[in-house]
């Protein structure tokens, strides 16, 4: 149940996003770094230890990122027969998106490339979709700036506000600082809040909880990627 904010200029395939990354805090992991050096050379991201794909990717020489963010689905396959979507994001980086019928449970792969971001949809049946528009968007575990998140419907419009006119927007910084702040706002609330970002999601059936985010600026031919581990798991203090 991860949670992305993203901000798209048009033209120019330019974005900036905070992405807040929900997992079992038993599950072994990597923060950024480049632990893929023979399979995508100059590939950063972070790594799951146990299948070896990633949560988010980016390639900084062709300007690439890729978030990966699970959904709900109608798959009915055996386990065995379950392939990791953990190789979603490396892929996409290296210019590779899914197509077609996939043997992966259900997810939401944001792609930033110089073309322009949008997100693939995987239900179980079908692959979707959604280009996204200039301006401030968010996406969880539903649709694109979907209502029925309730994140989204609380904090989107704060997010949305504390964005600078990229015109007049003087220092990177300023961005960054502004979105921070939004995302230690909504910790106020109890990481077990449907609205909340920083989540504790053991209370809604699922192991995970927020364990670190990353902000990310994007421009052809150039990643600007920063990751903040959280002291602890699901708690923004």
């Amino acid at each position: 149940m991860c949670t992305v904010v993203i901000d798209v200029a048009a033209p120019g395939g330019s974005a900036r996003l905070l992405a807040v990354r929900d997992e079992d805090p038993q599950r072994p992991w990597d923060d950024l770094g480049e632990w893929w050096p023979d399979s995508h050379p100059g590939v950063i991201g972070i790594r799951d230890r146990r299948a070896g794909g990633a949560w988010l990717a980016a390639d900084p020489a062709s300007g690439r990122l890729a978030v990966l963010l699970n959904r709900a689905d109608v798959l009915d396959l055996p386990d065995d027969a379950v392939r990791s979507r953990g190789s979603l994001a490396l892929e996409s980086v290296a210019g590779r998106s899914p197509d077609g019928p996939l043997p992966m449970h259900g997810f939401n792969l944001l792609e930033v490339t110089p073309d322009g971001s949008r997100v693939l949809s995987w239900d179980g049946t079908e692959l979707r979709e959604s280009s996204v528009p200039e301006g401030v968007h968010m996406i969880a575990h539903d649709d694109l700036d979907d209502p029925r998140t309730a994140r989204i419907e609380a904090w989107l419009p704060h997010f949305a506000a504390a964005m600078p006119e990229r015109a007049g927007e003087g220092p990177a910084e300023a961005w960054v600082n502004g979105w921070v702040s939004v995302l230690g706002e909504s910790a106020a609330l109890s990481p077990e809040d449907d609205r909340a970002i920083v989540r504790d999601n053991r209370v809604h059936g699922y192991p995970t909880m927020s364990l670190l985010f990353c902000t990310a600026e994007v421009s052809p031919g150039a990643v600007d990627l920063r990751s903040r581990v959280l002291a602890r798991p699901g708690r923004w203090g």
